[in-house]
């Protein structure tokens, strides 16, 4: 049996592993979100699923819930500004949104991704991961306490994460950088917070063009 959350800052394996990455569901249920009676609407949508298009009700709960907990991890400024980003665009920032919300992915990301990357590795494979996992849970009881499956689990969804946001190739599982120009980095400049950019796999020099950019 899994031990309490308690003070780990890691958010219980089921939120990672019960909610993919959801593009096009969240932008379904996004204007539900910032609706002042999101709470009252999201519950109704969790019941009638005329937007989200799930057909299990419990499925939709799971969702309802995590799409919840990555809107508020977010100032309302953030949402006003992505809903003008393109496709591409805003996938990249439903990835920082997702770094955000989930420590854990946070973590793969920073500590094995981005660290090859900046190391001239363009592939990452599940046992790079596990191995960041091991040392997750050497140093966090509630991590620890997760079974060999709900870890397997986690390190899947992360690769599907990096798919779904455009950062790593369908086919062959190869790492690649995002395109953005100016106008969909603007609000990371903005706000001070230039390490989504490095999340995107973008080398200094590319952040520093985009910055002078605009």
């Amino acid at each position: 049996m899994a031990i309490k959350n308690n003070n780990s800052p890691y958010s219980a394996s089921a939120a990672i592993t019960g909610c993919s990455f959801m593009f096009y569901e969240m932008n379904r249920c996004l204007p539900i979100l910032m609706h002042n009676d999101a709470d009252a609407l999201m519950k109704k949508e969790v019941e009638e699923n005329q937007i989200m298009m799930v057909n299990s009700i419990s499925a939709r709960k799971k969702f309802a819930l995590e799409f919840q907990r990555r809107y508020k991890a977010m100032p309302r400024a953030f949402w006003m500004w992505y809903v003008t980003l393109n496709e591409q665009a805003q996938r990249a920032a439903l990835f920082y949104v997702i770094l955000k919300t989930y420590r854990l992915i946070f973590d793969f990301h920073f500590n094995v991704t981005v660290k090859k990357w900046q190391a001239a590795e363009r592939f990452v494979f599940k046992p790079d991961i596990m191995m960041a996992f091991n040392e997750i849970a050497a140093k966090d009881e509630f991590v620890d306490s997760w079974s060999d499956n709900t870890k397997d689990r986690c390190a899947s969804q992360y690769f599907t994460y990096l798919r779904h946001a455009g950062l790593m190739d369908e086919k062959t599982n190869e790492l690649h950088s995002i395109t953005l120009n100016p106008n969909d980095v603007e609000y990371y400049f903005r706000t001070g917070e230039e390490w989504p950019l490095v999340a995107m796999l973008l080398f200094p020099d590319e952040i520093q063009t985009l910055k002078d950019q605009l």
